[in-house]
């Protein structure tokens, strides 16, 4: 089925989303795939293709529909999925991820038709390394890895959020160039909360509750010892995990493994960056300035630490500069004397008169 370079021919070519180009195959390459007859006569030029499924994509009515057209052509043809991607960018980014994406998270067991990355579930605890060995490419760089518990602002979704670290993965090939084969969506099933989805027959996720403390914990170091055992080098980013573990786990693997929390530290890196482009309009240093932030979850606290070091390189102290951020929760204002307070929020929990 292939030649003595492992470089698939005929229907496996096609099959191959990485490599297939459909129509676009010139003369020779079919001659030399043995192509010929497995596709229409006519060779077309990726742009010809980009224009056919532009028009393909306009025609859908809604933005599931885009959305599931769009990671139906990723499915087949992964080159001219980029290509049409990158040439709309504007108008295709909200579509492969937010806000497209919760809703089709929502409904991802309903629109499933082929199995996109990693999926390591409870059932796995013991042999995590096994699957991992799954993966046909041996040289990932990056993994986006999340456990669904909260998905966006959508809460508990289970497996049905894998739509996140696929969508997250295609925009760091289509704005940063990353080689879509080595990058690797993975999903935890380690159950759901969400009790629509465990009563509905079509989940294809484990239809049972979430695993909790050290069996969750086990299964976690496991996914962790094996993705860096087969790939020294890759980078491990956490996705939508909830608070109880978002910033428990990314204390505890941050100074072992190359590894980072998007909610927490991506969006703290680009909000900084926002202040100081606003600071250079309005004038005066960051460590001038007092912040307040409505919400105290995984983003909110995430700013608030990288603001804090950054105050800190401009001389504050870190009591000081804890002391210029101020909260408010879904409880009012998180101050000192309140005794509902989760770990995260205390470090900003200040005297209040």
């Amino acid at each position: 089925m292939s030649d003595t370079d492992n470089q698939p021919i005929g229907v496996d070519l096609l099959h191959n989303p990485l490599l297939n180009h459909g129509t676009a195959f010139t003369e020779e390459e079919r001659e030399q795939f043995k192509l010929r007859g497995l596709l229409p006569p006519r060779i077309f030029s990726q742009e010809r293709q980009v224009q056919r499924s532009l028009e393909n994509y306009r025609k859908k009515p809604s933005d599931m529909e885009k959305y599931i057209y769009l990671i139906g052509l990723e499915d087949r043809n992964e080159t001219l999925f980029y290509r049409l991607v990158m040439d709309n960018l504007e108008d295709m980014m909200p579509i492969i991820y937010t806000p497209t994406v919760g809703k089709a998270c929502q409904e991802y067991a309903h629109i499933f038709r082929r199995p996109r990355g990693l999926y390591i579930s409870a059932e796995d605890k013991g042999r995590v390394a096994e699957v991992v060995a799954n993966w046909p490419h041996d040289d990932v760089e990056v993994i986006v890895v999340t456990d669904g518990e909260r998905i966006l602002g959508l809460g508990d979704l289970g497996v049905n959020g894998m739509g996140i670290p696929v969508g997250k993965l295609s925009l760091y090939t289509a704005c940063a160039g990353i080689n879509p084969a080595r990058t690797l969506p993975i999903t935890l099933d380690v159950g759901t909360e969400n009790e629509k989805l465990l009563n509905d027959p079509l989940y294809i996720g484990l239809p049972q509750r979430r695993l909790r403390g050290a069996e969750y914990d086990a299964l976690i170091d496991e996914f962790m010892t094996a993705v860096t055992e087969r790939y020294p080098n890759v980078m491990v980013q956490f996705e939508d995990f909830a608070n109880l573990n978002a910033f428990r786990l990314l204390n505890k693997y941050r100074n072992a493994y190359c590894t980072f929390n998007d909610d927490i530290q991506g969006t703290a890196a680009v909000t900084l960056a926002g202040i100081y482009s606003s600071l250079r309009l309005t004038g005066g240093k960051l460590s001038e300035q007092k912040l307040l932030f409505l919400g105290a979850g995984e983003a909110g606290i995430g700013i608030a630490d990288l603001i804090v070091s950054a105050m800190m390189d401009e001389g504050l102290s870190e009591a000081e500069a804890k002391h210029r951020c101020w909260f408010v929760d879904s409880r009012g204002l998180v101050e000192s004397t309140r005794t509902d307070l989760a770990e995260h929020k205390l470090p900003y929990a200040h005297e209040f008169a």
